[in-house]
């Protein structure tokens, strides 16, 4: 990518701006560990919602999301929008127990709802699934970026045929993975959630700004400088009705449905595809909350943090239904750049060449900038980039320093600890996470995994057993801790023996059995499904656990629906319900009119 003056200043420009956030919102002395670890519990709602959704957001959408749209369509958007309806039982249901439980981490809910065992397995999952699955990904995947944008290799003087067959280092990756680092994690470790949280407003407004400015230049390119014109091409374009379009979605109808013949029927433009569809079937409208929705909207700690630190229920809630719109809106900016790039005709679309064609898709977002975007927007656009990374780095950071230090250093290490030793703990922790984090990110590099395969395998392990225990212990007192963990151990088991048929025995079979063990949305399915039933079974032969684990905030109980009643504002124009209600409408009508009209 050839960058101009304006865009190092326009990029380093956000990168000072953000550190003074980060510098100003942390510079207070922290008196009071939660002051450090949950901002001292005074994030008001819109602060709630930007840092939910800027945590969640990284390079798996900017990348992946946007490549894959170019594929299959307008049905990549599903786990974005399908977001409100897991965030509709976070607001109705969930906010009131968590919160009311007073807690700092959901290791230590589980403690109260089942035992200490099931506390420490949980805390334990979560510390190797935050170094592994979000954070040395992220940062690699960051780190990939960067020297693509700013060739470090090329300023080294390192010659790219080399570095690509591995007979030189690739410097120029590790020092962008290091910068990467320092830049995400400097300011977590200095100032806690608070600095975080502020940090990732910053963020939100320069991906929604610099996002949307790609898609509009894309539409205005597409119809000749008329943004309405670009539309309806676009539309067009993916109808795939006559033409190039639907000569090359009948080759490649195979590739996104599952035993589906060359020539058969495709719609580009439905959010709503078959069950043998290769990313997203309908399903996983209903199904995926279920066996990964509840693990990373409720009990993930770097997720839900961000609602423990809400000055009070009011703001969970109402940060939470921000986010429900944020979730809406962000397809226009991570999926509908697909769209356009399907209609401007790469030519890797030609190739004939599946495999080649998935790799070439994933680098629209940066091949778009550097064709449309114009000099300072384009370093704009590049900080938006960043800044996702950041600010998912920053997040997982600090809530797994959270994790050590309360969950472990405080349970079992120093029980006497004041605030202030949790606080030096709590940096100590998150400097050496980071530093293990950037360890395992060189050796990611240095393997060339797949890392989107890489991360949705470690999903398929780590969600789909906590998820089914946190529902079934939130709705039945009958299960105890005993029986929570017996669940627990039979889905790893399952899991291990589902991978094991897929890239075994399975693995070059094609009957109706391996296709249906094969995917990674039906593996969670049958993992959480069994843990649910083990759990429900073994609560029939062990007894009850006791009074204060199934007390109030802890089960679900039709005599104390009153707690789900508070804080929900005093107006309706200011209400909960109202807003919830209309980002829920506006997600119905976006199914409508993405799967019905075309």
């Amino acid at each position: 990518m050839e960058l101009h003056l304006l865009d190092f200043v326009s990029f380093f420009g956000y990168f000072v701006f953000l550190s003074f956030i980060g510098w100003y919102m942390g510079r207070a002395k922290k008196q009071a560990a939660s002051d450090y670890f949950l901002a001292g519990k005074t994030l008001p709602w819109y602060v709630v919602g930007s840092s939910y959704i800027a945590a969640n957001i990284s390079t798996e959408h900017f990348l992946g999301m946007i490549g894959a749209a170019v594929l299959y369509g307008i049905v990549v958007a599903t786990p974005e929008w399908s977001s409100v309806i897991a965030f509709s039982f976070l607001i109705w249901l969930f906010i009131p127990f968590l919160l009311g439980s007073k807690v700092y981490t959901t290791p230590e809910f589980l403690e109260r709802r089942f035992n200490k065992e099931i506390r420490l397995l949980f805390a334990l999952i979560t510390l190797l699934a935050n170094v592994t699955a979000f954070m040395a990904p992220v940062i690699y995947g960051g780190g990939l970026i960067v020297e693509e944008a700013l060739g470090f290799n090329a300023l080294f003087g390192l010659n790219a045929d080399a570095v690509a067959a591995g007979y030189i280092p690739n410097w120029g990756l590790f020092l962008s993975i290091f910068l990467i680092a320092f830049a995400s994690g400097v300011w977590a470790i200095w100032g806690g959630l608070k600095s975080v949280a502020w940090m990732d407003v910053l963020t939100i407004v320069i991906m929604l700004v610099g996002g949307l400015l790609v898609t509009f230049l894309g539409l205005s390119h597409l119809g000749g400088g008329n943004i309405a014109a670009g539309f309806s091409e676009m539309i067009g374009a993916n109808q795939c009705s006559d033409g190039w379009g639907a000569a090359w979605l009948d080759e490649n109808v195979p590739n996104m449905l599952a035993g589906a013949s060359v020539g058969a029927g495709y719609n580009r433009l439905s959010v709503l595809q078959p069950i043998n569809h290769a990313t997203t079937p309908w399903t996983h409208w209903v199904f995926s909350f279920f066996y990964i929705g509840l693990w990373y909207t409720v009990i993930n700690q770097h997720m839900i943090q961000k609602v423990f630190a809400a000055k009070n229920i009011y703001h969970a809630r109402m940060g939470m239904v921000f986010a429900s719109f944020l979730k809406l809106l962000l397809p226009f900016i991570v999926v509908v750049p697909g769209l356009i790039w399907f209609a401007m005709k790469p030519e890797f679309l030609f190739t004939g060449n599946w495999p080649l064609m998935s790799e070439e898709a994933n680098k629209t977002y940066i091949l778009m900038i550097s064709r449309l975007v114009p000099p300072f927007m384009t370093g704009l656009l590049l900080a938006a980039l960043f800044g996702a990374i950041q600010s998912t780095v920053s997040s997982v950071l600090n809530s797994t320093s959270t994790i050590f230090t309360l969950d472990f250093y405080k349970m079992y290490i120093n029980r006497r600890a004041t605030e202030q030793q949790e606080i030096r703990m709590g940096k100590m922790s998150g400097g050496l996470i980071l530093t293990v984090s950037v360890l395992l990110a060189i050796m990611l590099a240095m393997t060339k995994i797949n890392i989107f395969v890489y991360i949705q395998t470690l999903y398929t392990f780590i969600a789909p057993p906590f998820s089914a225990i946190f529902l079934v212990g939130m709705l039945w007192k009958r299960v105890n801790g005993r029986d929570a963990l017996t669940a627990i151990i039979v889905s790893f088991a399952l899991g291990a023996l589902l991978k094991y048929l897929e890239y075994g025995p399975l693995a070059e079979s094609h009957s109706a059995f391996a296709q249906f063990v094969k995917p990674f949305a039906n593996q969670g399915l049958m993992v959480w499904a069994v843990a649910v039933l083990t759990a429900v079974i073994s609560a029939c032969f062990t007894s009850s656990p006791a009074d204060e684990q199934v007390g109030e905030g802890l089960v679900f109980s039709f005599h104390n629906l009153t707690t789900l009643k508070e804080g929900l504002g005093r107006r309706w124009y200011s209400g909960v319900f109202f807003w919830w209600a209309l980002s829920f409408v506006l997600m119905v009508l976006l199914i409508v009119y993405f799967s019905v009209v075309f």
